[in-house]
Order: C-alpha cells, then structure tokens, then sequence
C-alpha cells in the first residue's frame, strides 16, 4: 500500500469518527482496590502465608547446605561408598526444598491458589460494578489507568474483529 493510501485512509478514518462516536471512561484499579477492606485483607493473609512458606523453602536449603559443609569437612574420612550415601543425601535434601518451593511458588502453586481464592470473587465484584456502571451510562469501553492491562470492560459492540475478519475474506 502507498503512502498516499495510508494517508487517504487515516483521513478518512478521522472523519468518519465523530459519525461513529464511542464513550469511553477510565477507572483507577488501584484506587478502587485500596479502598476494599477486604482486598486489603487478602492481601496480608496472602503475604503472611507467603512469608511462612517461604520460611519453610529456606530452612530446607540451610539443612542442604549444612549437610554439604559437613560433607567437604569429613570427606577425607568418608569411604567410596559414605560418600555416595552423603552425596544422595545432600541431593535429596535440595530436591526436597526446590519441590516444596514448586508446591508452593509455582504458577499452578498454592499460592497461586490462594490469591484466587481470596482475591478472585473481589475482581468479579469489581468488574460486574465497572461493567453496571458502563452499560447504565452507555460506555464502549472502560480502561484502566492503573496498569498496564488497559481494557477493563468492552462492549461487544465495539467490538469489530468480525469485520476485519470479514475484509479479510475470512467468515465468522
């Protein structure tokens, strides 16, 4: 496409959009967040929990660690097979704290769990009053200034995928 397109279409665009004009709104995601109680709850329980599984992750690792100190201090002393049997040992304890640090921390962890649990049916009350508050004063589309997520709410018809799809020469 020429540049002398691009620049026809881009004016035509401008002057078709004051014929088709959207109302948008922002929303402050954090704002509205700070001011639930009960997010703000969440979110302790959240911390205080991660807290104390990651205390348990890194008295693991120190229980490794000590086990390999003692290791290199008596392996003068160890025959062929002690040092294998201590060797399995300090592997073992390593495995140990990276699978409970993957039980919790993972992003299918408990962790991950627990703030969906506690922080999810908040999200959903948030979005369902962003979305009463769009649809009763007929907003397109609701963003967030908050965050990089942007597009809290869409009408779906705003929504014009199908027609793209459909100039495109691909049908819905």
């Amino acid at each position: 496409m020429s540049m002398k397109k691009i620049l026809i279409t881009l004016v035509a665009v401008f002057a078709l959009a004051p014929a088709v004009a959207q109302k948008f709104a922002l929303v402050d995601m954090e704002y509205i967040l700070k001011n639930i109680p009960a997010y703000e709850r969440a979110n302790e329980q959240l911390n205080q929990t991660s807290k104390k599984w990651q205390s348990e992750v890194e008295a693991l690792n120190t229980q490794a660690k000590k086990l390999y100190t003692t290791y290199q201090n008596e392996i003068v002393y160890l025959s062929a097979e002690q040092k294998k049997a201590r060797e399995k040992e300090i592997l073992d304890k390593e495995k140990e704290a990276s699978d409970l640090k993957k039980k919790y921390f993972s992003p299918e962890g408990e962790l991950y769990k627990k703030r969906e649990a506690l922080i999810g049916p908040i999200q959903d009350e948030i979005y369902n009053a962003v979305k009463a508050v769009a649809e009763q004063r007929g907003y397109q589309l609701v963003l967030d200034r908050a965050s990089d997520n942007g597009i809290v709410f869409a009408s779906p018809t705003a929504d014009i995928s199908n027609e793209v799809l459909g100039k495109l020469g691909y049908s819905k």
